[in-house]
This record gives structure tokens, sequence and C-alpha cells, in this order.
């Protein structure tokens, strides 16, 4: 699965020319920082000298070298530098002094604490974009206390909505707020600096990690406040349309369907031989074949119970009715689409030689983004990037020995 540039590849990326210091940690701002490096950003990655970022202890490794930081932190250099000490802070300001974006995720107040306030920054460099990610923002009574993607799922109400009706709220395997937040906080960065560009004024943006995925669960506030009522646990049905669930085929393979379209719904019913219910007037809105649903969730599951995945993919598609398989990662590796479209790419890593990773987000046809490397060890960049900003060689070691830098 080796990648093959795409149209525009020799054009200049999107983001080149644009410096972004990424000083955040875990999961949230490192996304953001990836996508915006992946466009052609020149980031920074700043990790304390003797705590890196733990990240580097999430998930599997091989030979010693963990896969997940391969990828979250491709496309930046890498600096180990102490910004709790008074050397470090004036390094970041020399930094800051041409950067475009700083991303930061500390408690609030840690910045201010360490002399690196974002009006002492903005002194510096007025155009500084100051991306702050918390976990509740940094105002309002929580403000103060540690934040993580696991407790922005619980209050989202993310939680409460997923899983069996009879069973305990669901969180997610793997960092979904975060995600969630850290995409969304790229764009922040983005339109914060459409407005500097406009302006020449940089300004702060305070994101949560709460916030976003807020707003991803849809509508249940507008909901309790206009008529009062809270939702609840459903599986993998819906509330809003049916028959919408995970069936099980009779080569014992899951496969999941959606009705979200009245045309799809008539489509299903067709297909597995009971059209009869289209006639019904309560099959002409999803909320009316809610209340029938465990009527269509037998008629659907008896069919496809009776059948091969291939089968069942197969009848679907030509019937024009939505379906997909429930993939494992090894599903997901071996698509045909995933593999055509290069939604996964190969990308060359001194440590791991050919590395499968997930591709940049989106295609653009003029300027599209490239993995340029794979994320760095630890301090890798550090005497490079401070040459950069007019550390001499002995400066250097100076501050290494004090601890500053590693």
């Amino acid at each position: 699965m080796t990648s093959h540039p795409p149209p525009g590849a020799n054009a200049p990326m999107p983001l080149e020319g644009l410096t972004v210091i990424d000083a955040s940690t875990i999961i949230a701002g490192p996304i953001c920082c990836q996508l915006l490096g992946d466009f052609g950003a020149d980031v920074i990655k700043i990790e304390h000298p003797v705590k890196p970022d733990g990240l580097r202890g999430h998930g599997h490794q091989k030979d010693g070298h963990p896969l997940w930081w391969k990828e979250i932190s491709r496309n930046k250099r890498d600096v180990a530098l102490n910004l709790g000490t008074d050397a470090g802070a004036e390094i970041l300001k020399r930094l800051i002094a041409d950067a475009d974006v700083l991303v930061e995720n500390f408690r609030p107040g840690t910045l201010e604490r360490w002399g690196l306030a974002p009006e002492i920054l903005q002194g510096i460099n007025p155009g500084l974009v100051i991306v702050r990610i918390t976990g509740f923002g940094q105002t309002g009574p929580y403000s103060s206390r540690a934040g993580f993607g696991t407790l922005a799922e619980s209050m989202s109400g993310f939680a409460h909505l997923t899983g069996p009706a009879d069973a305990p709220p669901s969180l997610p395997a793997f960092g979904l707020a975060d995600s969630i937040c850290g995409i969304a906080a790229s764009s922040a960065a983005l339109m914060a600096l459409r407005h500097r560009d406009r302006t020449g004024e940089g300004q702060v943006v305070d994101m949560s990690i709460l916030e976003p995925i807020l707003t991803a669960v849809g509508p249940s506030p507008t909901v309790y406040q206009q008529l009062g009522i809270i939702g609840h646990r459903n599986g993998n049905r819906s509330v809003n349309n049916a028959p919408r669930n995970t069936y099980l085929t009779a080569d014992g393979k899951w496969l999941a369907i959606s009705t979200s379209a009245q045309s799809i719904a008539e489509r299903v019913m067709r297909l597995v031989g009971h059209p009869e219910v289209i006639d019904e007037p309560w099959f002409a809105s999803g909320a009316g074949r809610v209340r029938h649903v465990e009527e269509l969730d037998a008629y659907v599951g008896d069919w496809i119970g009776a059948r091969s995945l291939d089968e069942v993919v197969s009848a679907f598609t030509d019937a024009g009715a939505a379906i997909a398989p429930v993939y494992d990662a090894s599903d997901v590796v071996n698509d045909p689409h995933i593999r055509q479209t290069e939604m996964l790419t190969e990308v060359d890593d001194p440590d791991l030689g050919p590395l499968l990773q997930h591709n940049v987000m989106w295609r653009m046809s003029k300027s599209p983004g490239a993995i340029r490397f794979t994320g760095r060890a630890h301090g890798a960049d550090t005497d490079d990037v401070l040459h950069e900003v007019g550390y001499s060689d002995e400066q250097i070691q100076a501050l290494r020995e004090s601890g500053a830098i590693k």
C-alpha cells in the first residue's frame, strides 16, 4: 500500500510558511498540531526533558518504539525543553517571536505562573494565536479541575446514550472526545489566523474538550428545554429511524444498516420480502418506524441471518440500500476501497521501515498535504531549533547542563 503523489503534489502546501509551537500533551492538542503539520506548517513539539509527553507510553510498541507516537507526532520537530525554568521560558519567548500559533493544554494559570501569560507572549508577537485546550475551559467553576476525554464523554451525554438499555453507560475504547476536540481546535486556529491576516491581531482561543463532543452528541439540551424529554440508551438502534441496527449473518459476521432516508427504508423492506409494511401509515416517517422497531428488526434480522455476509452485501448494494460490515483492524487494512483511495498509506520510518499510517485527513486538488516524516525521538531537534533562534553551541551546552533542555 504505497502512497502515490496526488495531483498538485509539487505545489506548496496550504500552511507552508506557518510555524506552530506544540506545547500540548496526550491527544487533543497533538492531533490539532498533527493536522496543521500534515498540511505544511513547521510544527515544533516541546516536551519536558525528564517527563516527556505521556503519549509515548500509550498503546503498543515495537522494539521499544511507540506506534501511536509515530503517527500523532509526525511532521513535528522535537525539542526537549523545561518551560518551568527561567531559561526554558526565555527559549519559548524566542521561539514565539517568529511563530504563528502556540497550542498548549496546561491547567489554567500554569503559563501565567511561568511568566508566559498570553499578554506577555503577544507583547512579543502581537499576531500570535494561542490555542488553550483544557478539560473545561479557562473560566467557570470546573476550570481548575483535571480534564480528560473520558470525563467529557461522560458529561456530554455520550455515555448516557451509548450502550444497551439494560446495561451501564458505555465509554468508547479510544480517545473520542479528545480527537473531536483536536480536529475542532485545528479549525479554530485557522479561523484565528484568518482574523490575524485581516487585522494583524492575534488572539486567544479557549477550547475545552467538553464542548465539541457536547455539540456532536446532538440536540439533547434543546429537546429537554423544549419538551422535557431525556434520551436513554437504545443499544444500536436509533431513536430517529428504523430499521437501524447491527445484524448477524449466517457465517457469523456482523453488519450494520441505516435507513435515515425514507427511500432507503423502502428498498430494505422490499429486499427482505416485506413490501406490505411500506403502505402502512406509520412507515411514512422515521418516528413511526421507530414505534414498530421490533417488527422491522425481526424482518431484517431473519433475512440477514439466513445468508452469508457476501450475499447480504451484494444484495443490499444491488438494491441501492445502505449497508456496511462491522470491521476490525485487519478488515480495515484489507478493504479494497480504503486501499484504493489511500485512506491508509505507508511511510518510511527510520526505526521500523515501511510504516502503515492514516493518510492526511482530506484530499486537496491544488495544495495537498503530506507526511514528510514520522514522530521523532525525544529531543531529536533541540540543537537545530535553538541554533535557529540564535543560541550558540556553548550556550546550548550550558542550557543542557542546567537541565533546561535535554
